[in-house]
């Protein structure tokens, strides 16, 4: 009989975990809390690190026909001045590919598409993880229990799993942001294919993909819980004086499509990424700011270390003792780097800081630029086969 697991949430790092268990022979089951795969709003960048674990799991190829390569763009400020350049040529001959941008819809289906039929349950909420001998995971109201030789808990930064897992961690904290994001509705005429614009507590970037659309989004330094009667025109109203084309991205989406979410990460570190025959990954085990586009890259490292410690044993607790060993430095150096990011970037409000920044920036040489990308792009998978 065949090792079985289930895994915990069906978002990017669960349905990658699932995808790198089933390819070295485990029964792997998925359970998403939601009954209908929405797969709302938003795009995303892929670095190299992300890219070369989707290759590991096989979808590396149909995620790269989907999404555009981001050779041109960098940082600005509100009025247009540029502050950096994006050097996707650089980038690619020295990691062997440029960032790439994707609709986070695209990537869920071609994930999911790479599971087993039937392997992924929606509407099926995990209430409770049991870690005494083998796993069980109940399903809903305890009706349905499933044994599981380990469990991956991958249910996002307001995980209730590791919240019963690590009772005195004091759990995600709001970062002081809010972000707004869309993709517009028709194709916008873009110049450049990714760029960021830093004011004073606010950030602005957009995301071009292959069919002319765009992802935007805004970051806004806001109170937990604030909402806007009509978001899209608030944004109408803060950004309508910057430079192009925020504006034509703002115009170019339906006020229905602009998704609101407060920014929270894991500020603590979690003490371990394991605790008996249960793992943690992506959201769940280290939630970061968005500040270097890195969460979902993070989730994908996860989900192929996790699937090639298992491969090799020689228990599986041997395996999520390497797991933790390996992916708990560098995830949380990541975070770390992701939170510095932020407080450098979109969200320094004081006059005198922001001008020295772009100053700062100005007069950094894109080869420091670069070097300081490959940090965190520069990322070897191990084989999974």
């Amino acid at each position: 009989m065949g090792r079985t697991a289930v895994v915990v949430g069906g978002g990017i790092g669960g349905l990658a975990a699932a995808i790198g268990l089933h390819r070295t022979g485990w029964d792997v089951t998925v359970l998403e809390r939601a009954s209908r795969l929405q797969d709302a709003g938003a795009g995303i960048s892929l670095a190299a690190n992300g890219l070369r674990a989707l290759d590991e799991l096989g979808v590396g190829g149909a995620v790269r026909d989907a999404s555009r390569a981001q050779y041109s763009g960098g940082t600005r400020t509100p009025r247009g001045g540029r502050l950096t350049r994006m050097d996707g040529s650089a980038l690619e001959k020295a990691v062997g590919t440029p960032i790439t941008g994707i609709p986070r819809s695209t990537l869920h289906r071609l994930l999911r598409d790479a599971l087993p039929a039937g392997a992924l349950l929606t509407g099926a909420a995990a209430t409770r993880v049991e870690q005494t001998g083998p796993a069980t995971v109940q399903v809903g109201c305890g009706t349905t229990v499933l044994d599981a030789d380990l469990v991956v808990v991958a249910d996002g930064v307001n995980s209730t799993v590791r919240s019963r897992l690590f009772p005195d961690h004091p759990g995600p904290v709001h970062t002081g942001s809010a972000v707004l994001r869309a993709i517009t509705e028709h194709a916008v005429g873009l110049h450049t294919d990714f760029e960021l614009t830093w004011g004073r507590g606010t950030e602005f970037g957009h995301i071009a993909f292959p069919d002319g659309r765009a992802e935007w989004h805004a970051v806004l330094t806001l109170p937990p819980g604030t909402r806007f009667a009509d978001p899209l025109a608030e944004l109408h109203r803060r950004f309508h004086t910057w430079h192009d084309p925020v504006p034509a991205l703002l115009h170019a989406t339906r006020p229905d499509a602009v998704l609101h979410n407060d920014v929270s990460e894991l500020r603590t570190p979690l003490p371990s990424y394991t605790t008996g025959r249960i793992a943690l990954l992506g959201d769940a085990a280290h939630a970061m700011t968005p500040h270097l586009g890195q969460g979902a890259c993070q989730a994908l490292e996860d989900a192929v270390t996790l699937a090639a410690a298992l491969r090799t044993g020689p228990t599986v607790d041997a395996a999520l003792a390497r797991y933790d060993a390996e992916r708990r430095p560098r995830s949380q150096a990541v975070a770390q780097a992701a939170r510095q990011a932020g407080r450098m970037g979109g969200q320094l409000s004081h006059p005198v800081a922001v001008g020295l920044r772009n100053t700062a920036m100005r007069l950094t040489p894109s080869r420091v630029a670069t070097r300081m990308i490959l940090r965190h792009h520069a990322w070897v998978p191990p084989r999974l086969t």
